[in-house]
């Protein structure tokens, strides 16, 4: 049986898909282009072209697909992007699996902390109310600041999460991974910042205060495998460390990592702005304390639940 993996060459699907082979398991990776590898199968989310037999059987299916929040500022077209990259390919991948006669025995399919918008210092797990409701869909054109911080993109994640409705329907277990900023030297998060950590200019965003959750990459792809082996879990599980940090201790551990000072200086909040559009106000300037309670009570180990010791082993 296969592992199907959507968004395979993104940064998560591409450390995922080299693990799973390195364990010597058969993955198909869907690509959204004519296939030119052996374990290549094409599909076109947005028109819902999926050939069903590439799904029928399979051990699992990964939905990683979906636009990067931080690729480029948030214009209006680029929220609407957004927004289709991942409900449109959400509901194509979820209702296929449900029309199946042999369906996968999981759907894993992406989703991000965001859905909790800004909790402050206030730590909470799976438990928590997300602060869009149910069923709400975000507006795609919205400027930014509109409405409470946190609160498009929260929309946007409870949005994603429903279109696997079809798929629960049909009796398939589905998991949503619900995931903090992945720690890598390759890109995401922390790839963005070394080059501005190495040269000594590295400083607090914003207030500094605001609470960052990470997992870093081994924990992740190990955390995916995990529920991935474990049938009796459903629903969203949060994929962070057990320790977030605000982002004035993410700085200064960066710092020590790479033994470089940081700027006393914090970068501040209209700068971000200006630069970042409503990314800075969703998701760098608010605070989301998220705790891993599900990964924890069902017996996963993380590799690496402190930040110090994962930049260390990181960098």
């Amino acid at each position: 049986m296969s592992v199907v993996i959507t968004g395979s060459s993104g940064l998560l699907g591409s450390a995922l898909v080299r693990v799973l082979r390195d364990e010597g398991r058969s993955v198909v990776r869907l690509v959204r282009r004519a296939p030119t590898a052996p374990g290549e199968a094409f599909w076109n989310p947005g028109e819902g072209v999926l050939d069903p037999a590439v799904l029928e059987g399979a051990e699992a299916v990964v939905h990683l697909a979906g636009a990067g929040v931080a690729d480029r500022r948030w214009t209006p077209e680029f929220r609407r992007e957004l927004v289709e990259s991942r409900v449109t390919g959400t509901r194509t991948l979820a209702t296929a699996i449900a029309a199946l006669d042999l369906p996968p025995a999981v759907l894993l399919s992406g989703s991000a902390i965001g859905v909790y918008g800004d909790t402050g210092d206030h730590p909470v797990d799976e438990s928590a109310e997300p602060r869009a409701r149910p069923g709400s869909r975000p507006r795609a054109v919205g400027e930014p600041g509109e409405g409470p911080t946190g609160q498009w993109l929260a929309a946007l994640v409870r949005a994603w999460e429903a279109e696997t409705a079809p798929a629960e329907e049909a009796g398939v277990r589905v998991v949503h991974l619900r995931t903090g900023h992945v720690l890598t030297r390759e890109g995401g998060f922390l790839g963005k910042m070394l080059p501005v950590f190495r040269v000594g200019l590295g400083a607090p965003l914003g207030s500094g205060r605001q609470y960052t959750s990470w997992i870093s990459m081994p924990d992740w792809t190990g955390a995916v495998l995990h529920l991935m082996a474990e049938p009796a879990v459903s629903g969203p599980v949060n994929l962070t460390a057990p320790g977030p940090v605000t982002n004035a201790e993410f700085t200064r551990a960066l710092g020590r990592a790479l033994r470089r000072p940081t700027l006393p200086v914090p970068v501040p909040a209209l700068a971000l702005r200006a630069a970042l559009g409503g990314l800075a106000d969703e998701g760098v300037l608010i605070g989301q304390r998220v705790m891993p309670r599900r990964l924890l009570e069902m017996g996963y180990r993380f590799q690496h639940p402190r930040l110090d010791a994962a930049l260390a082993a990181i960098l």
